[in-house]
């Protein structure tokens, strides 16, 4: 089973057709499970709001919402020991960390350039 933590940047791509956003597409409709914090749809409704747009229910129906039962200190530390993060990029590296501590068993998936660089030094698959 090939299983994807998604960072909202792919998402925003996708719904916003940014350049890349087809690549984006392509690449997710690879794996039988996509992941993603609870953050990523706050994320996304306040894109939405900003742009005065509509957000579309459908846009997120085959991503899982991770809610961690406990804080992620662990994970954070871990996380910030490969490279600075900004808060909400860090969080979402830290839930991927929560749901796969042995981070070569999923893929990480982001176009922020150091969260995917973060993500490889943990050895999250790309």
């Amino acid at each position: 089973m090939k299983v994807a933590y998604v960072d909202t940047s792919c998402i925003i791509a996708i719904a916003f057709r940014e350049p890349g956003a087809k690549d984006v597409l392509h690449r997710l409709k690879r794996f039988d499970e996509l992941i993603s914090s609870d953050l990523m749809f706050a994320e996304l409704r306040s894109a939405f709001a900003r742009e005065k747009v509509d957000f579309p229910a459908e846009l997120t129906s085959a991503v899982g919402r991770l809610l961690p039962d406990r804080p992620l200190d662990e994970e954070c530390e871990r996380a910030l020991s490969a490279g600075y993060l900004r808060g909400a990029d860090l969080w979402h590296v830290a839930c991927a960390l929560f749901i796969a501590p042995q981070p070569e068993m999923i893929h990480f998936v982001s176009l922020d350039q150091r969260q995917t660089g973060v993500a490889k030094k943990l050895g999250f698959k790309r």
